[in-house]
């Protein structure tokens, strides 16, 4: 298991010692040391050399990168995104070109089911299809449909919202022994003008067999789309459905397609623990540990929750004189109660919280119902604000203490990043980090599926550090300067929120 040793917390008086790191983070050091440890007991542990880890701050980075990976794969690509876009030719030519140059090369995806089979020519499933013909044994496409969407509901219920029953949300873009997490789909906005947040792993073994094989155990439970033409009616279930050009087949003839959440739940404890049991940490101070988190609510799978919820556990040890220092952001800010209440109890904790602005919400401009939606996030920033203060944590500009929300707006841009980085103290580079799919709100509990990643960088002296370690260090504090940098003063009271967006935000909460 991962070699951390406990280490008793010491409440020491604020003194300077004749090297790099003060005293005054000693007690931060304990807490987060002992933390890694009893995470360590949870969830499996990978140990990622610093200097094998990529931070990307642009669309246009991200997007470069992935094609790059797909150009340069020799055995396998496997991508896990909500969707791609319809439009997007230049990615689907190229994996035609890696495939077709590559004999022994194989392409696994997995979508969601619904936000690939959109009515209309132009789908995501439509867009896949010429890859499927040119290569029938070497192309597989799993699509993942929620199965709490079902009965006279599923038949009812307009395809623009059916997301609201759940997706796949796990954002993973792999090849070969290289993988590169993030929130972002495989679209154009991503690529170009939606900003997220992108961590690219090269060359680590371990962690692309992990999240490949993630993919391949959920699979299980998923359809798979086949080209209408070469599907034999016989090689499917009844649950399976056909369009005129495509078939979407459910091969588990022994599983309903609504009532799979006891076998994916007993799947991935399976897998969580198999890999648990297997991880090593080597104790080089080069070295990072990163533990990987998956959370399905509706499968009973709730690592996200009880892994935060340890974290501020093991922070409320430490002197509120040390006050750690959390920067918090959500494209789609409605924070998972829990989580709120656990900010709100953490006195001794400074908070820099960041939500999009309605323009930059991806529904800014919508029609219909969804055009209220950037105004119901308006109305649950206003109830966060309002607990904050209810409970003693407004924001002081003086001191720069308690709990600050911002808002993230750029020209011409939206905003779709989300996590979080925790500092020893304001004013020191991060030392933790959590990123992938989760949105940190009650959606992302109790109805999407995610995979999300919690990155932990030794607190070791200043004596011991690498610098590949404080080079790794100072870029999660430039990726914290970059994103912050379109930070704007919330002005949430001064916006005008229509006559019935609060009935709205009512029936939709759980699903913003």
């Amino acid at each position: 298991m991962i070699a951390f040793q406990r280490v008793s917390v010491t409440r020491l008086p604020l003194v300077r010692f004749p090297f790099a790191r003060s005293a005054s983070t000693a007690a931060f050091d304990a807490a987060i040391h002992n933390f890694g440890t009893d995470l360590a007991q949870r969830q499996p542990t990978f140990s990622i050399p610093a200097n094998g880890i990529q931070i990307l701050s642009q669309p246009s980075e991200f997007y470069a990168l992935v094609l790059d990976t797909i150009q340069h794969a020799q055995n396998r690509i496997f991508l896990s995104s909500l969707y791609i876009g319809s439009g997007e030719k230049e990615l689907i030519a190229s994996l035609s070109s890696a495939l077709q140059g590559k004999p022994a090369l194989q392409l696994h995806l997995q979508l969601d089911l619904n936000r690939s089979t959109r009515p209309g020519y132009a789908s995501t499933t439509r867009l896949l299809l010429p890859l499927l013909r040119a290569f029938p044994h070497r192309v597989r496409v799993h699509l993942f449909r929620s199965p709490s969407l079902r009965g006279v509901l599923a038949k009812v219920m307009p395809p623009r919202f059916n997301e609201g029953w759940g997706t796949w949300h796990a954002k993973i873009y792999g090849a070969d022994d290289d993988v590169l997490i993030s929130g972002a789909n495989l679209n154009g906005s991503y690529f170009t003008n939606r900003q997220d947040r992108y961590i690219y792993f090269s060359k680590q073994k371990q962690l692309a067999n992990y999240c490949f094989q993630f993919l391949k155990v959920v699979s299980t439970c998923a359809y798979v789309l086949s080209p209408a033409e070469d599907t034999d009616p016989s090689d499917s279930t009844p649950y399976s459905y056909r369009q005129e050009d495509y078939v979407v087949r459910w091969l588990d003839p022994d599983t309903h397609p609504h009532n799979f959440n006891e076998k994916l739940q007993k799947a991935l404890s399976t897998f969580q623990e198999s890999h648990r049991q297997s991880s090593s940490f080597n104790s080089s101070s080069s070295d990072v540990a990163l533990f990987p988190i998956v959370q399905g609510g509706q499968f009973g799978i709730r690592e996200e929750e009880t892994t935060i919820e340890l974290l501020f556990n093991h922070l409320r040890s430490i002197p509120q004189a040390q006050r750690p220092f959390m920067d918090l952001t959500s494209g789609y800010f409605n924070l998972y109660q829990p989580y709120q209440n656990l900010l709100l109890a953490s006195p001794g904790m400074d908070v820099r919280v960041l939500a999009a602005s309605p323009k930059a919400n991806g529904f800014y401009g919508s029609k219909g119902i969804s055009s209220r939606i950037p105004e119901g996030y308006t109305l649950l920033e206003r109830r966060f604000i309002q607990a904050v203060d209810r409970a003693g944590r407004s924001w002081r500009k003086v001191t720069g203490t308690g709990i600050q929300l911002n808002e993230w707006e750029k020209e011409g841009w939206t905003y779709h990043a989300k996590g979080l980085w925790l500092s020893p103290t304001a004013g020191t580079d991060p030392i933790l980090t959590l990123f992938g799919s989760t949105n940190l709100n009650a959606r992302s509990a109790h109805i999407d599926t995610e995979l999300s990643f919690l990155m932990l960088l030794q607190p070791l002296s200043g004596h011991d550090v690498a610098d590949s370690t404080m080079s790794l260090r100072r870029r999660l504090a430039d990726e914290v300067r970059s994103i912050r940098s379109h930070a704007h003063e919330w002005n949430g009271y001064q916006r005008t929120v229509r006559p019935g967006t609060r009935t709205m935000l009512r029936i939709v909460e759980d699903m913003l």
